[in-house]
């Protein structure tokens, strides 16, 4: 007989309404002899059953639900199957791009039905993420199932804070094929990018904001570019390949912004289109400059806090056309909501401080617990503190590969809006 979670009075309608979590104050009592990691029934107070999960009593989230079918077994088949379905999902993606993109998601955790677990591809490479006790009992079955795509391996990088939560040590290490080198290239949307699989943020590369840098760029052309919290540089390379006159990147991460200066190298030839034949001319130039040495004109690559060169620049008078601001997340619970919206307001209010006339912001937020709606009003406050006028001409979101579950809004996760500021 499965063991089986308990609720109290009143506490199931989340659960009948398809939430995948199921939080410890919720849960009377447990019933039966489970260990965490094993498959648990949950029922309601009144004994009607009404999910299948998988309990840890070590997290918050006490039972993360699997299914809401009584007749569906938690075995290899059903891995089996939730791991198709989430990869079939992506080949939309794949056949559109033509070879032009060969990184993106293709297991995105509860989005996908399979709480915790994560799986990218970087061309022939395989990057995973075990985040919970559950499906890390499932590792060696997942790996198994992932054996039928094509790729050279699969590399884990289950060193993340979060496994701490679920009682769990980090981990990171090849789990099948081969080690990926220190740097794997990858294609996205015709740009090329190194990426580092092994010791990178997340996996190794922000593939949720694919899309946007794609709409950000056309609105970079003939301008001066500052490209906030820049890691790897991958909006850099897209607004000098859409034909932006500078940008100058600032992260903290000196290792970063050194991958980041590669990145625009790997991709100066892409900077010498124009319609203009005059500025064709002077960037082939430049082009040509860059590669007897140095780094290539117009780029700028600056250690430091955003922060605190934010605030630098604007006692210097220095001035920019667009700005870009893709911070880490700052609300890693209900607790730091304030602080973060605190900060967020800073930040994109310094920048309009630092924009020119007609200027471009795009900014975003990567918290979960930031709504949209609220992240809208953070940048409304910002703009009454700047005492500049905001107009809203795009809203943007996470990648297609990172699917949003109308069930759980927290899978919601990243917002962003280009803005026009004079």
């Amino acid at each position: 007989m499965v063991p089986q979670v308990i609720l109290k009075p009143g506490r199931d309608k989340p659960i009948r309404q398809h939430h995948p979590w199921i939080f410890s104050g919720a849960v009377a009592h447990v019933k039966g002899d489970a260990a965490d990691g094993d498959v648990v029934d949950v029922v309601s107070s009144d004994g009607t059953w009404l999910a299948r999960g998988s309990l840890n009593r070590k997290s918050q989230i006490v039972v993360r639900l699997l299914t809401w079918k009584e007749d569906e077994a938690i075995d290899e088949a059903f891995w089996r199957s939730r791991l198709e379905r989430a990869i079939a999902g992506r080949e939309a993606l794949r056949e559109a791009s033509s070879g032009d993109t060969t990184a993106y998601r293709l297991v995105s955790a509860e989005s996908d039905g399979l709480p915790g677990l994560i799986v990218d591809r970087y061309g022939d490479w395989l990057v995973t993420q075990f985040l919970t006790l559950g499906v890390e009992r499932w590792q060696k079955e997942i790996v198994e199932q992932l054996g039928k795509l094509s790729y050279k391996g699969v590399y884990d990088r289950s060193d993340v804070e979060v496994r701490a939560k679920e009682g769990l040590p980090q981990t990171t290490g090849v789990l099948a094929g081969d080690e990926p080198p220190d740097l794997v290239e990858i294609r996205e949307n015709g740009l090329r990018f190194w990426v580092d699989v092994k010791r990178g943020h997340k996996t190794g590369f922000y593939l949720d904001q694919r899309d946007n840098r794609r709409k950000v760029a056309p609105y970079l052309r003939g301008r001066d570019v500052l490209n906030g919290f820049a890691y790897t540089g991958a909006f850099a390379v897209y607004a000098m390949a859409a034909g932006a006159k500078s940008v100058a990147n600032v992260d903290t991460s000196a290792d970063a912004l050194e991958l980041a200066r590669r990145n625009v190298d790997l991709n100066a030839s892409q900077f010498c289109h124009s319609e203009r034949s005059e500025e064709s001319l002077s960037r082939k130039i430049e082009t040509l400059r860059f590669a007897q040495g140095g780094t290539f004109p117009g780029v700028e690559f600056i250690v430091g806090d955003v922060f605190a060169e934010l605030r630098r620049f604007r006692a210097e008078g220095r001035t920019f056309d667009a700005v870009i601001l893709d911070p880490p997340k700052f609300a890693q619970n209900d607790q730091q909501l304030k602080r973060a919206a605190r900060g967020y307001q800073d930040i994109n209010r310094v920048a309009m401080n630092i924009l020119r006339p007609e200027g471009v912001l795009a900014t975003f937020s990567c918290s979960g617990l930031v709504s949209p709606d609220l992240f809208q009003k953070i940048i409304f406050s910002a703009s009454l503190e700047a005492e500049r006028n905001v107009q809203i001409v795009e809203k943007l979101g996470q990648a297609s590969d990172h699917p949003i579950l109308v069930t759980l809004p927290e899978s919601e996760y990243l917002k962003g809006f280009v803005c026009r500021v004079w």
